[in-house]
């Protein structure tokens, strides 16, 4: 490619007719150049020439009607993503990709990062889009490479930060926004620019990206190259619904109307993107991509062109206002199955057979962490279950409250799945992460949530008005007492339990992968 001469020239005319020929016609006024391929046929019609720009193969395109040269790897500024009229934007095609796509096969990059409670989810999605015939990656942060290729879906390496520092950080900023971007920057920033290098490479040949918007690579990836993409929720952060406020702001007010709601959304957006827009900044200035504007970001853009989104929760548990749902589609939980060949740990299992079912506690990521608050809770915990003469499982690797349980109560270190413990339980107590929430909420068991960030007061505000659960207790104002009575009611309330295995049953019958699939299927069976 560097040896190509410049638009119209021998040599890059010789390779377009060789690289190009394979080439489609595509509306979104970017390509995705691999490099050359040896094709044979004509260079298509108002293609001049071709030269490398940024590491990709680019085609000078001749608008028809007046004359002007357009490269096809950048719509011109102020015009719509198709382009001006009369300038054919190209899509590149390779070979085995177009062979693919005519069989309905797609390759397909899912990016992911933050927590596992973001990762799983995405990851359950990936090996929904394989068993339905697609090629797909992962693209994610080095420690989630287990949860991936243990289960069959490749990985490609995406740098970021340790996943348990940033459980960390979020604790310790709590309900202030302030401290996270004071947190999250110092964390975030020496890995930003290798992160949207990683995911470039990762998404190099694929035909479609899923990504979400609290990782901003994936989709400036997707539009660098100009694929078409799809963003994935399971929180409800970005969205713009009048039903709910965002998750950011834990619970609605008492407020008529759905105004408070509406704008919260819109707030989120900025508050985040002001926190994360100099290290976005930073990273594309890194890779060599022009700025994004720094008032306005991408989120605001995804709903004024009305972005296509998956919204990872059953609409049982979060019906939305319907104003947005011709792009924004409620498809049911994405549930991810636990690895082969996992056994209980032998201590547990004698424990749920020696008695009734226990309480468990179970505090997601956090409980893997040196967080404070989580150590508290835990101890706190054991307390309650004592006060409350019942028996109790804490999944958490927290051991200083090891000498004061009682021969009732056992802790389980390095975690359990879920979906095959809260089954076995009366209660779960846990901290209101979504997956975690979720996993409960499947199960049919009453929850007490015990929140630390906003976002899970929002999912204890939500499980409360759905009277399946107690009213959250903040982990500020948690004491033994209080705990202990939220579980006792959890645990007696027969309205409450009635409730949970009504809307257990729903959620079991749903399948929210097979319908991401379906949903995201028919965006990318709409592009030409």
């Amino acid at each position: 490619m560097a040896g190509a001469g410049g638009p119209g020239g021998a040599d890059s005319c010789s390779i377009a007719r060789s690289a190009l020929a394979g080439w489609r016609w595509g509306p979104t006024g970017r390509c995705a150049g691999h490099g050359c391929r040896a094709v044979a046929g004509a260079l298509p019609d108002g293609v001049r020439g071709l030269r490398a720009v940024g590491g990709l193969l680019c085609a000078t395109v001749l608008d028809a009607a007046g004359g002007q040269r357009s490269r096809a790897h950048r719509p011109s500024r102020g015009t719509r993503a198709g382009g001006p009229r009369g300038v054919r934007r190209l899509h590149p095609l390779p070979a085995p990709a177009r062979e693919r796509h005519r069989a309905g096969r797609v390759r397909i990059v899912v990016t992911a990062a933050g927590s596992r409670g973001d990762v799983q989810p995405c990851a359950a999605l990936g090996l929904g889009l394989k068993e339905a015939g697609h090629e797909v990656i992962l693209a994610g942060w080095e420690p989630y490479r287990t949860m991936a290729e243990s289960r069959g879906l490749a990985f490609w390496p995406v740098a970021g930060p340790d996943p348990d520092r940033l459980v960390e950080a979020l604790v310790a900023a709590g309900r202030n926004p302030f401290g996270y971007a004071r947190r999250f920057r110092p964390l975030l920033r020496p890995h930003v620019g290798q992160g949207l290098r990683d995911c470039l490479a990762a998404c190099e040949g694929a035909d479609a990206v899923i990504y979400t918007p609290l990782g901003f690579a994936g989709f400036m990836a997707a539009e660098h190259l100009g694929l078409p993409s799809v963003g994935s929720v399971v929180t409800p952060l970005f969205i713009r619904d009048g039903g709910f406020p965002s998750a950011m702001f834990g619970k609605p007010l008492p407020l008529p109307g759905h105004l408070y709601n509406r704008l919260s959304h819109p707030a989120t957006e900025q508050l985040y993107w002001r926190t994360v827009e100099p290290l976005v900044a930073e990273a594309r200035r890194e890779v060599g991509l022009p700025a994004m504007p720094r008032l306005r970001g991408p989120l605001g853009e995804m709903h004024r062109q009305k972005r296509p989104f998956l919204l990872g929760w059953s609409p049982h548990v979060l019906p939305t206002d319907g104003r947005r749902d011709a792009w924004m589609h409620t498809t049911g939980y994405w549930f991810l199955g636990r690895e082969e060949g996992w056994r209980p740990p032998e201590k547990l299992r004698r424990f749920l057979e020696a008695g009734e079912p226990p309480v468990a506690l179970g505090l997601g990521s956090m409980g893997h962490t040196r967080a404070s608050e989580a150590g508290r809770i835990v101890s706190l915990t054991a307390e309650a279950l004592r006060l409350a003469g019942l028996r109790g499982v804490l999944v958490s690797d927290y051991g200083d409250a090891d000498a004061d349980l009682h021969e009732d109560v056992i802790r389980v270190p390095g975690g359990v799945p879920y979906d095959w413990l809260f089954p076995k339980v009366s209660v779960a107590v846990h901290h209101g992460g979504a997956g975690t929430t979720a996993e409960a909420l499947r199960a049919g068991t009453p929850s007490v949530v015990v929140p630390v960030v906003p976002d899970q007061q929002f999912w204890g505000w939500r499980v409360h008005a759905l009277g399946v659960s107690p009213a959250p207790i903040s982990h500020k104002k948690l004491t033994a007492e209080n705990l202990s009575s939220a579980i006792l009611q959890a645990a007696t309330d027969p309205e409450i339990r009635q409730r949970c295995e009504n809307l257990g049953s729903k959620i079991k019958a749903e399948n929210g992968v097979a319908q991401a699939v379906r949903t995201f299927e028919r965006y990318v069976q709409r592009r030409p």
